[in-house]
């Protein structure tokens, strides 16, 4: 998206967002020169610890789309996608609908050019609904009469939180973020995660990446381990793997204790409540 053109209402470009950052990593055009600025750096931090950032932004968007076609596959028809960001190829209605027709999408971002992009995107899909909300007050989401509208949460649903909630520094709010979602999602209902991990990554390093997403809304940026990012799956039954780093999750992997966790990079999981 070159400056020459029209910015949306309500939009700095000369502040960069997290959404549009995560755009330019995977490669699209929705985004100005604060975010690829910002982009780069995080890519040559990247780079000093031995990681691609793009590669690693291109395989968590693919593990996305693996989770929702396992999901779809199984028989759920309703997803929240919370901290959607900018709409790209492969959506989440997109897959869900191929591989689970009337497939069922609520889209949730804070970011006005996100709404702006999904609504007009969507504007002809009446099973896609996209609208504002704070990952930080999850029943505010879920209590809002077009999700009651939209969606049966009686009935089992997937929460998506994908490369959203390293976002949330403090980790007491993020556990408490995460516990509350799980406690509203029903047997049979799934949460999707991805998270962001530390790794290889020095408190030098760690200090550098805080500091770029410090001048974005998001305001800052979670060093969590891979214990801590698997206890947001607290109670529920683990899908696959467990949760690994993000290129290696498959719905038929095996906990075989073979994975990599000392690079830096990304992890994923997908648990289930028991029925």
């Amino acid at each position: 998206m070159g400056e020459a053109e029209h910015v949306p209402a309500g939009i700095n470009p000369n502040v960069p967002s997290v959404a549009r950052m995560y755009d330019y990593y995977l490669g699209g055009r929705d985004n100005f020169a604060a975010d690829r600025e910002a982009a780069e750096k995080m890519i040559e931090l990247g780079r000093r610890l031995g990681n691609d950032a793009r590669a690693i932004a291109l395989a968590n968007r693919a593990f996305l789309g693996r989770a929702v076609r396992m999901l779809a596959e199984a028989g759920v028809r309703q997803f929240v996608d919370i901290g959607a960001g900018l709409p790209t190829q492969d959506n989440v209605h997109q897959v869900a609908r191929r591989h689970g027709p009337g497939s069922r999408v609520v889209y949730v971002d804070n970011d006005p050019i996100v709404l702006t992009h999904a609504r007009a995107l969507l504007a002809r899909e009446p099973d896609v609904l996209a609208l504002e909300g704070d990952l930080k007050d999850p029943d505010a989401i879920l209590d809002d009469p077009r999700v009651a509208g939209h969606l049966d949460l009686s009935r089992p649903y997937a929460v998506l939180l994908v490369a959203v909630l390293h976002f949330v520094p403090d980790d007491a709010e993020a556990g408490r973020i995460v516990a509350r979602l799980r406690e509203r999602l029903v047997p049979g209902g799934h949460l999707v995660l991805s998270h962001l991990y530390a790794g290889n990554a020095t408190e030098d390093d760690v200090r550098a990446g805080r500091q770029v997403y410090a001048n974005t809304p998001s305001g800052g940026l979670a060093r969590r381990d891979h214990e801590q990012i698997a206890a947001f799956f607290d109670g529920l039954e683990l899908v696959g793997p467990g949760v690994v780093p993000v290129a290696d999750w498959t719905p038929d992997g095996k906990p075989d204790g073979s994975y990599d966790y000392v690079k830096s990079g990304i992890l994923a999981g997908v648990g289930r409540v028991p029925e």
